[in-house]
């Protein structure tokens, strides 16, 4: 069973979506009824698992626009954060997407995974700092929708990357600003992510640990590849060791 050693980790960044929280799949529908709409004459339907893997998971929302129309060779004007939701540029898609997320989650609800509960309430019983990220703006409604904020020191969000200028993954900004403001050195935290590209920023970070997680059973190898020191298919495989040092200030 892969290990989380205590003795040489003081935090632990957790990712949000597919990784605290079963919202990586509303994410990924919200996506493909936007993209289907816009794609319709001009390209294949969104592939909920492949695309949604591949361009826009983990990344922030205008950056998965982006990428994702780049893989199928199509440009759109940016547009701005006062275009209609659905216009045909990045700002509208953008914001349709935004729109029928909280939608879909003010309907429905969204539940924590029963794994990362239990693994939080162990880290917090031996003195392990955490910490929850996210490039959503939403990150905040839906932690405190499953009662989860108290297990987190620290959340840094797309509120918080817009407001500091942080550059989204697989660019490690978001997960060090959480290392900043846990006051631990970015080797002593462990990352959470299920997301290629939040993997390779706990790489480009210098982490001291980066966990994958491969809920789908096909990505283990990219994980790997990316940087992911350990890929497991679900936290309840992740056993903790050791506790955090008390360390005198």
């Amino acid at each position: 069973m892969a290990a989380l050693d205590l003795t040489r980790l003081r935090a632990v960044v957790f990712d949000t979506d597919g990784v605290v929280t079963d919202t990586a799949r509303v994410h990924a529908a919200a996506w493909k009824h936007v993209f289907d709409g816009f794609l319709r004459g001009r390209s294949a339907p969104f592939d909920i698992r492949d695309d949604y893997l591949r361009n826009v998971d983990g990344r922030p929302r205008l950056d998965g626009v982006r990428t994702f129309l780049a893989s199928r060779g199509i440009t759109l004007p940016e547009g701005g954060p006062d275009d209609e939701p659905g216009a045909p540029t990045v700002h509208g898609l953008g914001l349709a997407k935004d729109a029928l997320f909280v939608e879909q989650i003010a309907q429905h609800g969204v539940a924590a995974f029963p794994s990362t509960v239990a693994l939080l309430h162990e880290l917090r019983r031996r003195g392990c700092r955490t910490a929850v990220v996210s490039a959503s703006q939403h990150c905040r409604m839906v932690v405190t929708s499953v009662g989860l904020m108290r297990l987190f020191d620290v959340v840094v969000d797309g509120n918080d990357s817009a407001a500091l200028g942080l550059r989204g993954k697989p660019d490690p900004a978001l997960f060090l600003e959480a290392a900043r403001r846990l006051e631990v050195a970015a080797g002593e935290a462990a990352i959470v992510e299920d997301a290629l590209p939040g993997v390779e920023a706990g790489r480009r970070g210098a982490f001291g640990l980066v966990i994958g997680v491969d809920r789908s059973g096909s990505q283990e190898a990219a994980m790997r590849h990316a940087g992911a020191d350990v890929v497991v298919a679900d936290l309840a495989e992740l056993a903790v060791t050791g506790r955090v040092p008390v360390r005198s200030r």
